[in-house]
Parts: structure tokens; sequence; C-alpha cells
């Protein structure tokens, strides 16, 4: 006779991959990019020896021990053939850790590894990682560069969320043996740090992002730049912003680099993240800029507004109205996934191509920070457009 743990896991089991081997598809989003109808990885998908204690003797309901709440701001890699995110995963502590899925094609069928990454300390114990940027640098390491979360100490008695940010580094040849590295030091609280992929002048470079505060970008700037002599010990010692917050944009209040910079035969393919102040809160979405091949620092391009944001049930989560990315793909055919998550809950993929994101970037105008300016540039697509019905 079959019992109801028995039975229940059962249902557990046939449901859990149902939802896992399920089949994403494209759909047509403008030109730019394919956005796909799921998304490829959530708190369900998790393997459920994460979540159950399987063992009917020490859970006789079949109850969850251990919840996983969102999967979402996932690092990527192609690896050995296969494509892997680093994803945050939040368990229902509040409590962000990082853990590799991966799939055969890079649209769905993603599944975790069996362990978690089992990340080495640096000096104090962080209370909180996130939001890993994955870099395959041509040292031969491939590093892991994210954001350590550690309580202020310097806050007052009774305040419990004042906190402090820094970017914690990591490297690692198989994505499960990894070499923690100090802390980056800097002048400033940092996010959104990126390690560039090759060397610049014989040094490390980082794509940072200054604050004043935790939350608040402060006088930060925007996105800046800073080389780095010995990634073993790194320091930012000099530091430009090199890609500006703007008032009335996308990104008035907050920006931040994506995942390392694409090469392509015209220059770096950058995504990023802008924030701006809304009724509703903050609202988080992607746009993308262009720097020069010889001087990774200069942006040659930058089409106005955003690139991606939230639609649909993407507006809806633990944080709503957001958009984030930290992670994509080149193929060798020019094929690019990408994989952002939606308010801080899931992460998608959207498809596109090398030579498809480049002529956006080159050939969508800036902004031009006044409305007179948008009309006109409104008005010249159409004058030409209307041209063209009356040949």
């Amino acid at each position: 006779m079959i019992s109801d743990f028995d039975k229940k896991l059962s249902f557990l089991v046939e449901t859990h991959e149902e939802l896992v081997s399920r089949k994403n598809n494209p759909v047509y989003s403008g030109g730019v990019y394919e956005r796909y109808v799921n998304p490829v990885l959530t708190g369900e998908h998790a393997p459920l020896f994460w979540r159950y204690d399987l063992n009917p003797g020490t859970n006789p309901y079949l109850e969850e021990r251990f919840g996983i709440h969102a999967v979402f701001n996932a690092g990527a890699v192609k690896w050995n053939g296969k494509y892997l995110v680093c994803a945050r995963v939040e368990a229902a502590d509040r409590k962000s850790f990082f853990a590799i899925a991966e799939s055969p094609n890079g649209v769905d069928n993603f599944r975790f590894w069996d362990y978690p990454v089992v990340m080495p300390e640096w000096g104090e114990p962080a209370t909180n990682v996130y939001d890993m940027r994955l870099t395959a640098h041509e040292d031969g390491w491939l590093y892991g560069v994210f954001c350590v979360e550690r309580k202020d100490p310097d806050a007052p008695v009774g305040d419990l969320s004042s906190a402090v940010a820094c970017a914690g580094i990591a490297r690692t040849k198989d994505l499960v043996n990894w070499e923690r590295l100090p802390d980056l030091r800097s002048g400033s609280q940092q996010r959104n740090v990126v390690l560039f992929p090759e060397f610049v002048d014989g040094k490390y470079a980082l794509f940072t992002r200054p604050q004043d505060g935790f939350i608040d970008a402060g006088s930060g700037g925007g996105i800046g730049w800073a080389l780095v002599d010995d990634i073993t010990n790194a320091e930012v010692k000099e530091e430009k912003i090199i890609n500006y917050r703007h008032y009335h944009t996308i990104k008035e209040q907050k920006n931040g680099e994506g995942p390392a910079p694409i090469k392509t035969s015209k220059g770096w393919l950058h995504l990023a993240h802008g924030v701006r102040g809304c009724a509703s809160g903050l609202r988080y979405v992607l746009y993308m800029y262009m720097t020069a091949l010889d001087d990774p620092s200069k942006v040659i391009a930058e089409p106005a507004g955003f690139f991606m944001a939230p639609e649909g049930g993407e507006y809806v989560g633990d944080v709503a109205n957001v958009l984030f990315s930290n992670g994509w793909i080149e193929d060798p055919d020019g094929k690019v996934f990408i994989y952002y998550a939606s308010s801080d809950t899931r992460l998608h993929v959207a498809t596109s191509t090398v030579d498809r994101l480049v002529d956006y970037c080159l050939n969508t105008e800036p902004d031009a920070m006044a409305t007179g300016k948008t009309v006109e540039r409104l008005c010249s697509l159409i004058d030409r457009n209307l041209a063209l019905r009356q040949k």
C-alpha cells in the first residue's frame, strides 16, 4: 500500500520535473531582441532535496524544511558546452547565496547543481552576498565579483537597517572550488563592480559604482573606471566616472554596470541598469552603451532611454517595477543570451545577436536631454518614413 508520504512525494517529483523540463518559446519584442514566454528560474526550480527532508521518519508530513523564496540576478558563462548561470538564491530567511544552474540550450531546462556555491569568507563574515558578475579573464582565471553586505558598525543603537556594501572578489577554475581574495578597498562604498576581461596597460580594470551610502549613490556620479595593480590585493586609488547620471532620465538616481562587456569589431558592448524615482518607488530599467576598442573607458555611443523595461508579470514581485541584469553569454555564431531578473523574484532570458545590438547602439540617437529635442527626433523619423510612401 502506498503511503500518504509517498503519494505526496510522487506528486512533488512529477510537478517539479514538468516545471524544469518545460519548453520555452520566444516572443517577438520589436526587433532588437526576443523575450521568452517563461522565466528560466524561480524558487520552485530549486531541487526538492534542498527544500524538503525526504526521510519519512523525520518529516512524516513532508513539509518544507528549507524555504527557497526567489532566484534572480545571475552571472552567466558558457562552460564545457553548457549555458551556466550563477544565480542569487534567496532563502526564506532573507539570506542570499550563490548556486549554479546549467542548461543545454540557454533558454530552458535549467537544472541546479546538487550543492550551492560554498564561498569562503574574507575578513568579517558577510551578512549577505549577492549579484555576482562572472568574468573569464585573459589571465586564465574565472572571476566572480559580487556585493558583500555587512551591518554598519557605526549605526546608532536600535538601527537595524544601516549597512555597508563592498565588492567581494573570488576566482575559480571549475566553478566548484573558489579562492576568496581580499575585498576591494575603496574610498567609498561600492556596488555593481565588474571586472574587465582584458589587461589594460598591464593592469586589471574595473567598472565601479561609488556611492555615499548603502542605498543612495549620493555624490557618486555614475559608472566609474579604475585600474588595479594586483587583483589579489585590489585597491581603487584613482577612479573616474565614464557613464554619468543625468536629471530627468532613466538613470537619474543611480546607474550601474551589468555583466562584463562584449568585445565586437566596432567597440565594447555594455549592458547596464538605470534607476529613477517615481510615485511607486524606484524604477529599474536596462540600457546599453558602447565604449571604444582602444579605450574601454571612452563612451562612443549610448541610445536614448531604456533597452528593456518591465512588462506584464515582470512588474510584480518582492521589489516591484525592477529589471536587473548581471549576466549574458555570447555564442561563437554571435547569438547573445541576456539573463535578466524581474522584481527581485525570478530570472528570465532574452536573445539577440551581436550585430543587432551593435546596430541598436550605433544607429539609435542619444538622449538630447530636452522635450523639444525629443520631438525633433521623432519628427525627423516621421519625415523620412512618409517620404518613403511617396516613392
